[in-house]
């Protein structure tokens, strides 16, 4: 019984989940279609058979569909929920049906429309952050080691208690916060510190090394330290302005964070082991909507920040392929042919099944289940 709980409450967090960041994601496309003057045909939360649905007064097609591993925006004039011209379709209309369709617009229309998805993917992530930072308020901490973990890459390289670290490799450091992050990607490589002690500074090198800690969710992840702790951590109230600036910045650290990342597993500097697919994401779902409202808003934020980044991949059938597309027609001042579209569709259809399969494959070999098993088998 309670595995049977457990199993349906993990379902309905990763439908819930997934679904309130497809919305935003695909109501960033209706939103800049219909200001364009694109009629919506559908809008779908979910592939494959509709379970509910109705229709609004402009005649678009609202509705849940059957598999919620997604959505889509239908516009007037596409032959799939991937927005490819329905071609035969279009050379039937007449002016007026044209002047409604998504793939006669100006290039810079169709491109503003596309980009939306993902934009508003990144505003859902600086609003839920401008909420904690007004809400909790605004940590600060100025970049002085407070404390050095015994037995630590810290205490080997010689940093003492009361050193401000100014700068790490090439990039300035501002608060202790910035600390962890400039450090978060790497992979046990020599850092370069400059740091302040008795008005002289000093240049150190350190090695992070690499721990396994607890995400706060129950799951083991694996990160650099250098074992220093701050002196001391502030909360101070800020108003929206600040708290827009600061959650943007955030916003830019993560997918810089997350861009970095990717760059690494394609060069073979790190394995692609920590890749999430949808059983993953599932779980994370369960776990952060068990916990608290807080937890679960934090997951929100982070998918959606990676949603928008992922769909921005120059790969056909995300908005990042489409954007390649009109990239190449604005330079060529004609767009590619129909076919040549078709067979980039066909390659990104290949890849984007490839890297869920593999996520897949992911997610069952790392999932407590399967481990178990194997113990008993």
């Amino acid at each position: 019984m309670d595995i049977a709980l457990h199993f349906l409450h993990t379902l309905w967090s990763f439908f819930i989940v997934l679904s309130v960041i497809v919305f935003i994601h695909e109501f960033g496309h209706y939103l800049v279609a219909k200001w364009c003057g694109v009629k919506i045909v559908a809008f779908s939360i979910g592939f494959g058979k509709e379970l509910i649905g109705w229709n609004d007064k402009s005649g678009t097609r609202w509705k849940i569909s059957l598999l919620p591993l997604g959505g889509y925006v239908k516009m007037f004039g596409d032959a799939s929920s991937a927005s490819t011209a329905d071609a035969e379709a279009l050379t039937r209309m007449s002016e007026a049906e044209r002047a409604v369709t998504f793939h006669y617009k100006s290039l810079p229309r169709k491109a503003a429309i596309v980009v939306a998805g993902p934009l508003a993917n990144f505003i859902l992530t600086i609003a839920i952050f401008a909420f904690f930072i007004m809400t909790t308020g605004l940590p600060s901490a100025d970049p002085i080691v407070g404390q050095v973990l015994p037995d630590s890459p810290a205490q080997a390289a010689g940093l003492k208690s009361g050193d401000r670290i100014l700068q790490i490799n090439e990039d300035k450091v501002s608060s202790f916060n910035d600390i962890p992050y400039l450090i978060s990607t790497n992979l046990g490589t020599p850092i370069v510190l400059l740091v302040e002690r008795a008005d002289k500074d000093i240049t150190m090198t350190i090695t992070p090394r690499e721990v396994e800690d607890d995400d706060g969710l129950g799951n083991k992840i694996k990160h650099p330290l250098i074992g220093i702790k701050s002196a001391e951590i502030k909360y101070h109230d800020v108003g929206p302005v600040r708290a827009l600036s600061e959650s943007v910045r955030r916003t830019y650290m993560l997918c810089a964070t997350t861009l970095k990342v990717v760059g690494q597993m394609i060069t073979g500097k790190r394995g692609a082991g920590d890749l999430k697919g949808p059983l993953g994401i599932a779980q994370l779902s369960g776990q952060a909507t068990g916990k608290d409202f807080h937890t679960a808003l934090w997951l929100i934020a982070m998918l959606s920040a990676n949603l928008g980044l992922v769909n921005l991949f120059p790969i056909p059938l995300l908005d990042g392929g489409h954007l390649a597309y009109y990239a190449v027609e604005a330079l060529r001042r004609r767009p590619l042919s129909q076919q040549i579209q078709e067979y980039g569709f066909r390659i990104g259809f290949v890849i984007l099944f490839s890297l869920m399969a593999f996520t897949l494959m992911n997610d069952i070999s790392t999932s407590p289940a399967i481990i178990y098993l194997r113990k008993l088998f």
